[in-house]
């Protein structure tokens, strides 16, 4: 891993709306491995370490992930707005890649598990999260567990007891504004637990519908099982653990599932593996 730290740029790199038409072409450059860029608008840089059609992955130099969508002149290289490409190339095999997109540790042996954890709602959660993300838990030594539901969440993270060397992630189905969910979360109040979530109603819609070769997935009507009303409308004839042994099948990498989930585990990752 290359070595590097915030950059100090003459003047102001974004005076004059460098954005708005007629300030000149804005030059497109391959998300090539190990590019070092910055993000225009908070200041995360980092270098490349994978990139799909939609976003792209930086690693700061503290080992920290973050995932930006591949948005004209949204990033910055050498102090200069540039429009991040996917590369056309196929990348080097020398540096073989984990499922989530970052560096694979050959030779891995599990370190001893640290006292944080992750907590997610159900066994389907934690099936998706361990084979995308399973090779950098193991480095980490981080344990992911399923809950069931969180409409006990406030007093199993009271259980928990939650303190500094000690911190507890949970991520959260259908966390949107106004949901039963929301109010559970807003019940934490911990500044060693980190409560996020993604907005679809089953861990099932992280998945990319391209992915299962279906145009969207399906609404199902209130009052319906959601994953009863899903398969009846695509016309599966088959139990939900069948589908979901089915969706699970089809995924492989990070670039199978949507943006949303994605950077909602790896901040998780960074809160329960951060330093106290």
């Amino acid at each position: 891993m290359i070595c590097y730290g915030p950059r100090v740029y003459e003047g102001d790199v974004l005076a004059g709306n460098w954005r708005r038409p007629g300030k000149g072409k804005i030059p497109k450059v391959p998300a090539e491995p190990d590019l070092v860029v910055e993000d225009a608008d908070s200041g995360f840089c980092g270098a490349v370490v994978a990139c799909d059609k939609e976003a792209v992955t930086l690693e700061d130099r503290f080992g920290k992930r973050r995932l930006f969508p591949l948005a004209p002149a949204a990033f910055l290289l050498d102090g200069k707005p540039v429009t991040l490409v996917r590369p056309t190339a196929t990348p080097s095999a020398a540096l073989r890649r984990s499922a989530s997109g970052s560096i694979a540790v050959e030779g891995l042996r599990a370190r001893v598990a640290r006292q944080s954890r992750i907590y997610v709602e159900g066994v389907h959660d934690a099936a998706l999260v361990e084979k995308i993300w399973g090779h950098d838990l193991r480095v980490e030594g981080v344990v992911v567990e399923y809950l069931e539901g969180v409409d006990d969440l406030p007093a199993i993270v009271e259980e928990f007891g939650p303190e500094p060397g000690r911190r507890l992630g949970v991520l959260v189905d259908h966390l949107v504004p106004g949901s039963k969910e929301s109010r559970i979360a807003a019940a934490i109040t911990s500044p060693d637990v980190l409560v996020v979530g993604h907005p679809f109603i089953d861990i099932w819609q992280a998945v990319k519908p391209s992915v299962l070769r279906i145009p969207a997935w399906p609404d199902v009507p209130r009052g319906v099982p959601w994953k009863e009303g899903v398969i009846a409308a695509l016309g599966w004839r088959m139990e939900p653990a069948q589908a979901w042994r089915r969706i699970l099948g089809a995924v492989s990498t990070y670039t199978d599932l949507e943006p949303e989930l994605l950077g909602r585990v790896e901040e998780l990752i960074d809160f329960v593996t951060e330093a106290p």
